[in-house]
């Protein structure tokens, strides 16, 4: 007989799945979750799945994710799902959507791009491929590629 060792499922709070593997010590960093946090949270990582070979996944007890959060989460993990868990109970589940446009959540790795000089100016990106994910900044045309996780205003 088999015996797997599964995580509590949680009272209130987020649950994150699908999160590509590797990555979610990465969702943590970008929420700003470290050690010190009161908050119970559940990692598990390289979890086998259905679609995918292996996946991710973050539970934070007692805290619903705002929608800067969900943005960023979305850069660094495009088919993450997000379940807002009340009283043990799934009552919203969505996956998360890479906005056309994103303001403050990503820095523009051009040093010398207005956004980063002392101008009252918050970086400022569109879209430019989904795949590979690719943004754009809106003032100095820079295109960003790769692991968002360097970019990221934390």
């Amino acid at each position: 007989m088999e015996r797997e060792l599964r995580i509590k499922s949680i009272h209130n709070g987020t649950v994150i799945d699908h999160i590509r593997a590797g990555q979610a010590l990465n969702v943590l960093k970008i929420l700003r979750i470290t050690g010190a946090s009161k908050a119970v949270i559940s990692v598990a990582m390289n979890v086998p799945s259905k679609n995918i070979t292996s996946k991710d996944i973050v539970k934070i007890e007692d805290r619903e994710l705002a929608s800067d959060e969900v943005d960023k989460i979305a850069l660094i993990a495009p088919n993450a799902t997000i379940n807002i868990i009340r009283g043990y109970e799934v009552i919203e589940k969505h996956k998360v959507q890479l906005p056309d446009e994103i303001e403050g959540i990503i820095k523009c790795a051009n040093p010398n791009c207005i956004s980063n000089t002392k101008e009252p100016v918050s970086p400022k990106f569109v879209l430019h491929e989904v795949d590979p994910l690719q943004f754009r900044c809106f003032y100095c045309d820079r295109i960003l590629v790769g692991d968002f996780i360097d970019y990221v205003k934390t």
